[in-house]
């Protein structure tokens, strides 16, 4: 197994099963959301060489070897890597932080995706430069996260206006950053937490520009579900469609 020198256990190793059984659920916002809109940003092409950068279980890996891309997995998590490996046997993985990329040549390849996985990073600005270093000139770094303005870990909420009939997402907190342990099992006796970092939008621009990218593209994407019936049924829907779940950023090196 190909590891990093300093790896060590990590927070997400401790939940690699239960996430690979949410991963397995059809319904999961992976499957209907992320996907989907992946597959139509990306475009792959099989003359592609893809970075999955934090690929975890390989879930999208799998999916964007069917484009006969190139692609290779990495994960800082050996847990994860122990199931990319044996969930998708033709790729190649290797365990390591996503700020040190050291098995990649300058410039090695065309297309960088991170999904759901930079907002668990604590230094993003070196993940940024790691991956400018990788990409071609032209190539694009394509990430996912928890949309930063309406869903503030621990600052952000849904809120009821009984007299309006609105849902609506009420924001405590926004532009300072955070450093936030997630209990991955609220309820259960047994806690397993794993750690996420708030950042603004700014901040995001700011790593991607430091890091000698340019923003080219910039989508909002919304739920998939729909609420059981009831008196706040439309309400709740409405405000599925209103207020993005995941915000993408598409960057090019410039």
């Amino acid at each position: 197994m190909a590891q990093h020198k300093s790896q060590k256990e990590t927070s997400w190793g401790k939940v690699a099963e239960w996430y690979g059984e949410y991963l397995e659920n059809p319904d999961s916002y992976q499957a209907q959301v992320l996907l989907p809109n992946l597959l139509r940003v990306l475009d792959l092409q099989p003359t592609e060489k893809v970075l999955d950068l934090a690929c975890g279980q390989g879930f999208f890996t799998k999916e964007f070897l069917k484009t006969r891309a190139r692609v290779i997995g990495t994960d800082i998590s050996k847990e994860l890597i122990i199931a990319a490996r044996a969930n998708v046997p033709e790729a190649k993985f290797f365990v390591t932080p996503a700020s040190d990329l050291s098995f990649a040549r300058d410039a090695e390849f065309d297309t960088a995706v991170c999904v759901l996985a930079l907002q668990n990073i604590e230094d993003m600005g070196a993940v940024c430069k790691e991956v400018s270093r990788v990409l071609k000139r032209g190539g694009r770094f394509v990430l996912v996260v928890n949309h930063p303005t309406f869903r503030v870990l621990k600052r952000s909420s849904w809120g009821w206006d009984k007299d309006a009939e609105v849902q609506y997402r009420r924001i405590d907190g926004y532009l300072s950053g955070a450093k936030i342990p997630v209990n991955m099992h609220p309820g259960k006796s047994k806690k397993v937490q794993t750690i996420s970092y708030h950042r603004s939008l700014q901040d995001f621009c700011k790593a991607l520009f430091a890091a000698g990218f340019a923003i080219t593209r910039m989508e909002e994407w919304i739920s998939h579900k729909v609420s059981e019936k009831g008196p706040r049924q439309k309400a709740e829907d409405t405000a599925r469609k209103e207020i993005p779940l995941f915000m993408t950023l598409e960057a090019k090196i410039i």
